[in-house]
């Protein structure tokens, strides 16, 4: 019977020991605070806790993914456009991660919405459109350097999808049948100036070589001989019918 509050003693106290070791894995980090001040930064690996004294939140230092829920944004030319997003971020410094914010991954959420529709409505649709890999580089510079007093850094930050409505949609193709109808028209415009350079350049080639033009002459005839058709069109040198021109003057 004496043995008894021995062993409820011994009982307690390794009870106690028990609860003060912890364990932490190798991307986590814990923050000691001691009777409500912050004193350091344990882990990995085993830690010990002073019961009722210090208290240990929790920290994963390993890099996050999170959704940008679908915003409803407008751009500069006006067009209400939805556009979606993911973020790539971590913990750099879990001391100022627990004492300068309340919920980090909350807080790293609602400041990336707010800084997704405030940058894309500075900008066209058509920059939306092309130039998203800007418009990430912007996003991920204002996100990390609003984040970097809460010991978060933000590596990356993608735009996944941009939404428009159909009429949109339809008037893009328009746009973009439209452009390539002009590109069409530019290069048979392009191709008819070179054409005709070149047979300015042959003209005057031929000039200066009468004997070519007869060359081109017997040529052409014999390309026309083999053809399978019963009519031939044979070129009437102007220089036969000169002579008989000048006699009847």
């Amino acid at each position: 019977m004496s043995l008894t509050p021995i062993v409820v003693i011994a009982a307690i106290a390794l009870l106690i020991l028990f609860s003060a070791i912890k364990i932490l894995k190798e991307w986590e980090r814990g923050v000691i605070l001691q009777l409500g001040r912050y004193k350091k930064v344990k882990g990995p690996g085993i830690i010990i806790v002073i019961p009722l004294i210090q208290q240990m939140i929790k920290v994963g230092l390993r890099v996050e993914v999170m959704d940008v829920p679908t915003q409803d944004v407008i751009s500069r030319d006006n067009v209400s456009v939805k556009v979606n997003a993911v973020i790539y971020f971590r913990i750099l410094d879990p001391e100022r991660a627990v004492t300068q914010v309340a919920e980090p991954f909350v807080a790293t959420s609602q400041l990336a919405q707010t800084t997704l529709r405030s940058v894309l409505g500075q900008h066209d649709l058509d920059e939306m459109l092309s130039e998203r890999e800007k418009l990430n580089h912007d996003l991920q510079q204002i996100l990390d350097k609003q984040t970097d007093a809460w010991g978060i850094k933000v590596s990356n930050v993608e735009i996944k999808h941009i939404d428009l409505d159909e009429s949109m949609i339809r008037a893009i193709a328009k746009q973009a049948e439209a452009e390539r109808t002009r590109r069409a028209k530019v290069i048979h415009a392009e191709g008819e100036k070179q054409a005709a350079a070149m047979l300015t350049e042959a003209a005057s080639t031929l000039t200066e070589q009468p004997q070519a033009i007869q060359l081109r002459y017997m040529q052409t005839l014999t390309e026309v001989a083999g053809d399978k058709s019963s009519t031939i069109v044979f070129p009437l040198p102007l220089d036969l019918i000169k002579p008989l021109l000048n006699k009847d003057s």
